[in-house]
């Protein structure tokens, strides 16, 4: 998501098929997981191979470039690993010249960067070559922190060439969300997340549903009262909720950042967890997101 909340993507993300496991020889991992062992990531493409992916397996971002000479070193030596590795983790190669807002949102200060992402969160990382035994013993390491907290690599098998069959909880929810019945929406967003807590697709939807949800009962003029009231707190909560929807988030974080500065005791923990429910509607990866959780920890500290 980039800019506002936009529900009339959740359609879209639910009924899009899952990227199809690639031949051998393309990247594929050995041992039938469905899985590529080694995929080359793009903006565009990040959310769905980074962050969604990293809900199934750990994945192991390489930041590089074509100019870089240990790069040239360290890519495939983290390819081989990658596909001994036979889909229990997965290498998301990144050209950090031709994907710069990616390598902003890691704060790449130099190359070769490798940054290990689990559940859609950084767990560990390291710059320059590493030595292969040394390597071995980091990714054992991933693997074993993430030891039974992710949902797996999906199984193998099946004809690929056949589209993904239509998932008839998100027909339902999409269904309700048609008819402009937010609560219905959610609560149906909300039994698939029951079922599935790792459900990436389900967890974003509930998280825009309730938020749209709460903001269509805000008054146009929040904006306005909030700037005419600075100490008031929930003044200040509503019009940050409007400026997210009327696709100002960097005003509404900066809002909400100078609200947690300033404030103490239950208006500090009130202002700072509206601040982070606000983020959870974006991608992590977008530069404004990045930006205002620093922010927020140097107000904080």
């Amino acid at each position: 998501m980039t800019g506002a909340v936009d529900l009339s993507a959740l359609k879209e993300r639910a009924n899009a098929p899952q990227p199809p496991p690639a031949a051998p020889g393309d990247g594929a991992a050995p041992g039938g997981t469905g899985l590529q062992a080694v995929v080359d990531v793009t903006e565009a493409t990040f959310e769905a191979e980074v962050l969604v992916r990293s809900q199934q397996v750990p994945v192991i971002v390489d930041l590089w470039a074509t100019w870089c000479e240990p790069c040239k070193q360290l890519s495939p030596l983290l390819e081989k690993l990658a596909r001994e590795a036979g889909g229990t983790w997965v290498l998301a190669k990144v050209d950090v010249d031709a994907n710069p807002r990616i390598a902003q949102a890691f704060g790449v200060q130099s190359v070769p960067t490798v940054v290990a992402i689990a559940a859609g969160q950084p767990l560990a990382d390291f710059q320059g070559v590493q030595p292969e035994p040394q390597l071995r013993q980091w990714l054992a390491a991933i693997q074993q922190a993430v030891a039974g907290k992710l949902s797996g690599p999906p199984a193998g098998g099946g004809d690929t060439d056949e589209p993904e069959p239509e998932d008839p909880r998100f027909v339902a929810a999409e269904a309700a969300l048609d008819e402009g019945d937010l609560a219905a929406a959610e609560a149906e967003f909300q039994k698939i997340l029951d079922e599935e807590p790792a459900n990436a697709q389900a967890l974003g939807a509930v998280r825009q549903v309730r938020f749209l949800a709460r903001v269509q009962s805000v008054d146009s003029g929040a904006v306005a009262a909030a700037d005419a009231a600075p100490d008031d707190v929930e003044a200040q909560l509503r019009a940050a909720d409007v400026e997210v929807y009327s696709q100002a988030p960097d005003a509404a974080f900066a809002r909400l950042i100078a609200l947690v500065a300033r404030s103490t005791g239950d208006d500090k923990t009130r202002a700072r967890t509206r601040l982070l429910e606000l983020f959870e509607l974006f991608d992590p990866a977008e530069p404004v997101v990045i930006t205002a959780r620093r922010k927020l920890a140097a107000a904080l500290y």
